[in-house]
């Protein structure tokens, strides 16, 4: 079993709290797209990442001073969003950060697929960006299938806890003898499931912490979640959906 999650724009950078145990598996490919990032203009770059002018000047330098090879964050340290604040991966013991390592898998528009403990520098690139003067016209496609590859040679059961955003560069490639779990968190509303993106941020990120203080082996085990007043819902639920109800 493996657990897909997205990343967070805001990031940090911490060289001393937990070692870094690797390099990304596609560090070459990371390399590509920061050369082609180093050619833009900063207007371009911002053009990119949608942001303001503060926020584009610091990652235009970054870019420009990047080497991915140095002063490296493990990633699950890297990400600052509410997912990654309600994991708490500062209070991991020794025995949920190797669960985490094993189980645990973050997407990225940069650096495609991430372990927990990968060493990586921050960055502002979304999967659903697009590059100027390049030969492929989304990340979607400048990734195409290697990454639910190299997942799929992982494990025969993926639990998918990331948005539509990062699940749709794995799910179109994910075999179809293998398992796709859907994890949803919402409220009913008019006899609906409506998911609120604050909530659901906040139990993926427990929902890991969970699996990890569990040691959870199988999806099955994931239902025992009730964290925010969240709890499986087994008549809305199905054998690949599972729904979680406040």
């Amino acid at each position: 079993m493996r657990f897909i999650i997205s990343p967070a724009k805001k990031m940090r950078v911490d060289t001393d709290s937990l070692p870094v145990f690797q390099l990304p598996v596609f560090l070459d490919k990371t390399n590509q797209l920061l050369e082609h990032l180093k050619s833009l203009s900063l207007s371009q770059c911002q053009s990119i990442w949608k942001c303001n002018d503060e926020i584009a000047q610091q990652n235009y330098q970054r870019i420009q001073k990047m080497d991915l090879h140095k002063a490296l964050t493990p990633a699950l340290l890297a990400y600052e969003g509410i997912q990654y604040q309600y994991m708490a991966p500062e209070v991991f013991t020794q025995e949920q950060l190797e669960y985490v390592q094993e189980h645990l898998r973050i997407l990225s528009g940069f650096y495609g697929i991430l372990r927990p403990m990968d060493g990586i520098c921050p960055y502002r690139l979304e999967m659903q960006s697009k590059l100027p003067d390049t030969s492929y016209k989304t990340l979607y496609q400048f990734w195409g299938d290697r990454l639910a590859d190299t997942l799929s040679k992982e494990t025969d059961c993926l639990v998918n806890l990331a948005s539509k955003e990062y699940s749709r560069c794995i799910q179109p490639y994910w075999p179809k003898e293998k398992r796709w779990i859907q994890i949803s968190f919402g409220e009913l509303k008019d006899g609906k499931v409506v998911e609120k993106a604050t909530m659901s941020k906040m139990a993926r990120g427990a929902m890991i912490r969970y699996a990890a203080e569990q040691n959870c082996a199988a999806p099955e085990s994931l239902q025992g979640f009730c964290q925010f007043d969240f709890s499986f819902d087994p008549v809305r639920s199905t054998e690949l959906h599972y729904i979680f109800i406040r």
